[in-house]
């Protein structure tokens, strides 16, 4: 019989894999990014906007996505 400590640790192991693979999945935005913040007008790093299609800097970003999950 397994024991209760590594059927969790399993469980959250499968839960984890499945979360990244979820944000693996989605799609990522393309294109040329913009040089200030959409929201803001910051200038957005030139770290940042060489991922591509960057439209927001990392606070107003942070904020879109968790008004996108409620």
């Amino acid at each position: 019989m397994a024991c209760p400590f590594d059927r969790a640790q399993a469980l959250e192991q499968r839960q984890r894999d499945q979360a990244i693979a979820a944000q693996l999945a989605r799609a990522r935005p393309t294109g040329p990014s913009l040089t200030h913040c959409q929201d803001c007008d910051n200038e957005i790093p030139a770290a940042r906007q060489a991922l591509g299609g960057i439209l927001r800097c990392v606070p107003c970003q942070s904020i879109f996505e968790k008004e996108g999950l409620r």
